[in-house]
């Protein structure tokens, strides 16, 4: 008899004839012979309506007293759902999140998971009921047994977290739409549904906005190596399979917080080739990049600095096996992507620096923990190594740094992530039914304002305090770069440094660094809101020159200039204008073949 976890959000059981409709779905997987816990979301807007009696009654509510509040919405659900299955004959008891034994870190309205006390669930189990338990809620085991809430997201981390401890077969999450899509069928009506992706493709999705699986749920299924299948409330279509890596067994202890980073990587066959002072206008990196492919040669790291006087530094990694035919590419370009109105900003200049390596930290648990990178780029200062160019996705900060600091740095990161034990393969795909597709899938952001601060001294730890600052507010940083290109002012080397953070922290973190520019010797910071960033995202782009040519070339097809560039293994992200955002993503749907001929429709 296998065990299944199924998880029911708010619009599934929004009313009682849609309750009775999920309790004849439980009834067909029990029949199939399997054991069942249920995770459901509180009824249809129901958490939003306690959210508005909170803000009649005060302006300011506690957040212990909210999650008081709050949790009182998935007992409503629960119960009816146990009522309806005992209706049909199946025996089921509901259990809150302290009943069921969700033990949370003390932090109301955002608690972090540490560990699940099975042994009533698995009573209830083996004395044939199906358990209905309240997503989205714990209790502290702190001993003053206050009940906590998980955040955005709860229900889905509740219920993978639920198949986690329990060792079960595979979760389900049951949604509005048929599943996984390639892009936001609202934006892209011919999004079509993907059958199977991996947890690391997921995350990032996950992460960009699609808003199906929150990342704290995928984060849970990859370091567990928990199957999840998202399908339909409405149909019995199989949904999308998203398939976990088999990784070693771990202590189930301090489930969501007991490590950020899982691995500390280096790369040492690696080349940088930089272009400085490019023309900042569409089409410069599709051109480059298109060249680049054409040659048939594979491009790590990629990263477009801010533009400085109507130019952009554009800066790329290769193998060293490669890097003279990639110089060659670039330095032949060079001349021809200066106009007219450029000649007094002087010629693009080639940069090559071959004794560099590549140093990285992964791991699924820095999705939404700010000071992360910070911790990185601080390590690297206190080792006395420099940072040369930065890349960032959700799973993995990369920094290039020189050859010679790469045994330092890893061994200090080591040290200071805990990671004393050969690396797991992060990148290693797991098997799926069907071969793997350059890109999966599109995503768009429009929540998003870049953070530019410029003329940051060029010495080890000026990343690191400008990250920690942020992170002491507790804001996440997206995307970040630094510019390539070295100015001299007042005798101190300086270059310019970039990042992405959430629209709602934006004035906050300008207001933070400003503080504390001046004593560290750096110049003004600028916010831009008016941004979007459009990523592509696939297992397969690895070991696949030119994706990243084709991305850059859609967007130039359209006339849209990119401002900001950055790459991981399995994610290309642009940052555009923000009125270029739905085009954007519409023309690179379209270019990589993604569209298909079955409309989705998605419930308002």
């Amino acid at each position: 008899m296998a065990l299944i976890v199924q998880k029911y959000g708010g619009s599934s059981v929004g009313s009682v004839e849609r309750i009775q409709a999920v309790a004849q779905r439980v009834m067909k997987t029990v029949q199939a012979g399997n054991s069942l816990v249920v995770v459901v979301s509180a009824m249809g807007k129901t958490t939003d309506g306690l959210v508005k009696l909170a803000k009649e009654i005060s302006a300011n509510p506690s957040r212990r007293e909210m999650d008081m509040l709050l949790s009182t919405g998935e007992q409503v659900s629960i119960a009816l759902l146990s009522m309806a299955l005992q209706c049909l004959g199946q025996a089921a008891i509901s259990l809150t999140g302290a009943q069921v034994g969700i033990v949370t870190e003390a932090e109301h309205s955002r608690a972090r998971i540490l560990h699940i006390k099975t042994e009533r669930i698995e009573r209830h189990l083996q004395d044939g009921e199906v358990v209905v338990v309240a997503g989205f809620q714990g209790i502290t085991g702190n001993g003053d047994l206050e009940i906590t809430t998980l955040g955005r997201g709860g229900s889905d981390t509740s219920a993978v977290a639920l198949a986690a401890a329990l060792q079960a077969k595979c979760c389900e999450i049951y949604t509005d739409v048929p599943g996984i899509l390639t892009a936001d069928p609202r934006i892209v009506p011919d999004a079509q549904l993907m059958r199977e992706i991996t947890c690391d493709e997921m995350l990032e999705l996950a992460s960009l906005g699609a808003k199906v699986l929150h990342p704290r749920a995928v984060e849970i299924a990859r370091n567990y190596g928990v199957p999840l299948v998202v399908r339909s409330s409405w149909t019995d279509d199989p949904g999308t399979l998203v398939v976990s890596p088999k990784l070693q067994p771990r202590s189930l202890e301090n489930l969501e917080i007991a490590r950020s980073v899982d691995a500390v990587e280096f790369d040492t066959d690696q080349a940088k080739v930089a272009l400085l002072r490019v023309p900042d206008r569409p089409g410069v990196a599709a051109r480059l990049f298109s060249e680049i492919a054409y040659q048939d040669l594979d491009v790590d790291l990629i990263i477009q600095s801010i533009h400085e006087s109507n130019t952009n530094d554009i800066a790329f990694t290769v193998s060293k096996a490669i890097l003279k035919r990639a110089e060659a590419v670039a330095a032949a370009l060079a001349p021809a992507l200066r106009t007219n109105a450029q000649q007094s900003l002087g010629e693009a200049e080639v940069m090559v620096e071959e004794q560099i390596a590549k140093v990285s930290i992964a791991g699924a648990g820095m999705i939404g923990r700010p000071g992360i990178a910070a911790q990185m780029f601080a390590t690297l200062a206190n080792a006395g190594v420099n940072i040369q160019m930065i890349s960032t996705s959700e799973i993995k900060v990369s920094c290039v740094i020189s050859a010679q600091d790469c045994d330092r740095a890893i061994a200090a990161l080591c040290q200071v992530f805990d990671i004393d034990t050969s690396p797991i393969q992060l990148t290693a795909l797991p098997e799926l039914p069907t071969p793997l597709q350059p890109v999966r899938g599109v995503a768009l952001d429009f929540n998003q304002a870049r953070l530019a601060i410029r003329h940051v001294p060029d010495r080890p730890g000026m990343a690191a305090k400008l990250f920690g600052l942020l992170a002491q507010k507790n804001i996440s940083v997206d995307m970040i770069i630094q510019s390539q290109r070295c100015r001299v002012i007042d005798g101190v080397p300086t270059r310019d440094l970039a990042c992405t953070v959430a629209q709602a922290d934006a004035q906050d973190a300008r207001s933070t660094l400003e503080k504390a520019a001046p004593e560290l010797g750096c110049g003004d910071v600028l916010v831009d809101d008016a941004i979007a960033k459009v990523s592509i995202v696939g297992a397969g782009m690895v070991g696949q020159p030119g994706v990243a040519a084709q991305m850059f070339a859609a967007l130039a097809q359209e006339q849209i200039n990119i401002q900001m560039i950055t790459t991981s293994e399995i994610k290309v992200s642009c940052v555009v204008a923000e009125d270029c955002g739905v085009r954007a993503l519409q023309a690179i749907h379209k270019v990589f073949g993604l569209a298909g001929e079955q409309k989705i429709e998605v419930p308002a």
